[in-house]
């Protein structure tokens, strides 16, 4: 076990994405307390927010991939092309659904107002995807975080 441990710490590529999600959700914390005077310690492992911190991993994984296997390798290629997935998910796909779990707030509302049962229980999560700048703040802080990890 304490060789797999010793592994991972050593693989500077996962140390890179790792990091790249750890520096991205803490500086996503104190941007909350600075801007909403407000310490919202589930800022720490939510998902949505600046910066992007799914773009932070995944442009870490990539940017340290680049530096160690090349950018010629299938290595790189593999996650340059899950680094974009990611990001085009994050920015429309996951953005979306957060439009939509307001609207369809709004509509429970609407309907308790007028005396009728909610539609649903459930709560739904608003804050899951990303904007085009959230997405390109956490890509340039992956990008440095992989670089700074793979030279290092």
């Amino acid at each position: 076990m304490g060789d797999f441990l010793t592994g991972l710490w050593q693989n500077r590529i996962l140390m890179a994405a790792i990091f790249g999600w750890l520096i991205a959700q803490v500086l996503k914390t104190i941007l909350v307390l600075v801007l909403e005077r407000e310490l919202k310690l589930e800022r720490l492992f939510g998902s949505g927010g600046m910066p992007s911190s799914h773009s932070a991993t995944v442009c870490a994984l990539a940017a340290s991939t680049a530096i160690l296997c090349g950018p010629s390798s299938s290595q790189f290629a593999i996650s340059a092309v899950l680094a974009f997935i990611v990001m085009y998910d994050a920015c429309n796909v996951r953005l979306e659904t957060g439009k939509q779990a307001v609207a369809i707030k709004e509509l429970q509302q609407f309907f308790q107002d007028m005396g009728k049962a909610p539609l649903s229980e459930e709560k739904l999560k608003e804050l899951v995807g990303h904007t085009l700048p959230q997405v390109l703040a956490g890509a340039l802080l992956g990008i440095l975080t992989g670089v700074v990890a793979a030279l290092v």
